[in-house]
């Protein structure tokens, strides 16, 4: 019979032996899939509208693929998540906002609310956009640093696609795996020891016996030393293959349990989207800024407004459109300064994500002989970008630093941080170019090498110098509503906005004659009053203001003007 310690060792040995298994199984044949797919619920409610939350993305980290059918042509598209959720406003959408316990279903959340939406495509919100037919393979990578969320749509009329299936990286930890095998090991060698104790006290009582039998022990002692000896190196291969296999399996948990750093993207995200962060991207800046350029570009071509009228708004469209009118009667009126989109100097770009949002872009291409600032526009989150005003940078003047990756602006009437508010700055101009002895005469100043300024109180007092027939007045009144304020580096701020330039004449008596230039006459009608004329001029003005504080005048940056009406009374 086999004595009770050597089938005690027999017994850990195996034991050993199972442990070991399970957990080289728990790396191999049981190891849990890489990735897990989950898909929306085939009863969820339509909708035109369908967000998919941002918190998706870093759900279980690493990369998410998304995997859409539908009917026709739809879209999906990236945008800041208070971008999204402000374009889909009060319509009926579904949102997708998390995984079941079990991952095998999207959790959709319904919102009622209107039935259709306009097309959300094409809008200046988005950073990136997928367009499919059918269906659409996406993998959902941060365009930047930040949250991200995506809006799926056919084109807002029409149910979005709802055959929706995300594929998330699975947890493949096996916490169990090295401890068992590590066990199972030590249970083997222990069994192994077990029984070499277990053979040698045997061999020790044996010693005692009568000398043939003694005999006998001592050839049955050799013979198990002979057998005991595979039996030892096994044990020690047994160790060594233990050990083999658990710093090889390790390397493996070390690398499932471990990821390799984040990306600098990830990493913001991680840690939420800034509170400031700037309304666009260069990259979507650029691309409004090509439209935009091509929009004026076919207008100018054409001298028709209403090609202009999808990307060029406000003061700029007025001042074209009028340019334009007069050109048709006027061949050598001058035509505007051209819009380029490039070389594009630099960037203002707006951190306040409230609407209306304005940005600045200061560019200086083809037929530009000094760079222009131009004021973009966005009203509300449903309606794009347009070009408001075209200001030439005074030539000598340098354009105040601003922050491009996102800056403050501020209310016309906030002074906070300054030495004047927006509409401080600009009311001052507008007395500046209205009286030559102006409070402000010294408080805003221009360069020497483009008096804007002078040229106007030249112009208004020859006018009225030389007028024998007539009497003239001028005045120039802020547009409140036009007013545009960004920070700039050193604590001040760039004031952008428009002033409208009145120029009245009235006859001095009865029977005379006040005659106006053709391209006044161009929308006039006439070219001749004996009861007076008003000519209006719209003039872009940018001023830069020193921070509160400083003992420097504010400073004109760029001006221009462009004649918008003209009448008899």
């Amino acid at each position: 019979m086999f004595p009770l310690r050597f089938k005690t060792a027999v017994a850990l040995v195996l034991l050993g032996l199972l442990t070991l298994l399970a957990g080289i199984g728990q790396k191999t044949i049981w190891a849990p899939s890489e990735t897990f797919t989950a898909s929306a619920p085939s009863d969820a409610a339509e909708a035109p509208l369908t967000v998919i939350d941002q918190k998706l993305r870093t759900l279980h980290g690493g990369t998410v693929k998304i995997d859409i059918e539908g009917d026709g042509n739809f879209m999906l598209a990236a945008g800041r998540p208070d971008d999204v959720d402000a374009w889909v406003g009060q319509t009926a959408h579904n949102t997708i906002t998390g995984v079941t316990e079990d991952q095998k279903s999207l959790q959709v959340e319904h919102a009622d609310g209107e039935a259709t939406a306009p097309n959300p495509a094409g809008s200046d919100l988005w950073v990136s956009t997928e367009n499919a037919s059918g269906e659409l393979e996406y993998t959902w990578t941060p365009p930047a640093d930040g949250e991200w969320t995506l809006l799926l749509a056919s084109d807002g009329t029409k149910p979005a696609p709802a055959t929706i299936s995300m594929t998330f990286p699975n947890d493949t930890a096996t916490p169990w795996a090295i401890p068992l095998m590590v066990l199972g090991g030590l249970l083997m060698l222990a069994g192994i020891a077990l029984a070499l104790l277990s053979a040698r006290k045997k061999d020790g009582e044996g010693d005692g016996k009568g000398s043939g039998f003694a005999q006998r022990a001592r050839a049955k002692s050799e013979a198990r030393s002979s057998s005991r000896l595979p039996m030892v190196s096994g044990g020690v291969a047994t160790a060594a293959v233990t050990a083999a296999v658990v710093a090889f399996t390790g390397g493996a948990a070390t690398a499932a349990t471990s990821p390799a750093p984040a990306p600098a993207t990830e990493s913001a995200a991680a840690a939420g989207q800034p509170a400031a962060s700037p309304v666009l991207l260069d990259a979507q800046f650029r691309r409004i800024l090509e439209q935009v350029s091509s929009a004026a570009d076919a207008g100018d071509a054409a001298k028709d407004a209403a090609q202009l009228a999808e990307r060029v708004g406000g003061t700029e469209l007025e001042v074209r459109t009028q340019n334009y009118k007069i050109r048709s009667q006027v061949g050598t009126y001058e035509a505007r300064m051209p819009v380029r989109s490039t070389k594009l100097l630099t960037t203002v770009v707006t951190s306040e994500r409230s609407w209306p949002r304005s940005v600045l872009a200061v560019t200086q291409g083809d037929g530009n002989v000094v760079p222009q600032l131009l004021t973009l526009v966005q009203p509300s989150p449903r309606e794009n970008y347009k070009l408001t005003e075209t200001t030439p940078l005074q030539p000598g003047t340098t354009f105040p630093a601003i922050d491009r990756s996102g800056t403050e602006t501020l209310a016309a009437a906030d002074k906070s941080g300054l030495l004047y508010s927006g509409e401080e700055a600009l009311a001052g101009l507008a007395d500046r170019l209205s009286n030559a002895e102006s409070s402000f005469k010294d408080k805003l100043v221009e360069g020497a090498s483009s008096p804007y300024i002078a040229d106007t109180l030249s112009y208004q007092a020859e006018v009225v110098k030389s007028g024998e027939n007539g009497n003239f007045s001028f005045t120039h009144k802020v547009v409140p509503e036009s007013t545009v304020v960004f920070r700039t580096a050193d604590g001040g701020a760039l004031v952008l906005g428009r002033i409208n330039f009145g120029f009245d004449g009235t006859p001095k008596a009865s029977g005379d004659k006040l005659t106006i230039g053709d391209d006044a006459a161009a929308l006039a009608g006439g070219k001749e009053t004996t009861t007076g004329m008003v000519l209006n001029f719209a003039e872009s003005m940018a001023v830069y203001v020193p921070p509160a504080g400083s003992t420097d005048p504010m400073k004109l940056v760029a001006a221009t003007r462009g004649l918008v009406g003209a009448s008899f009374k």
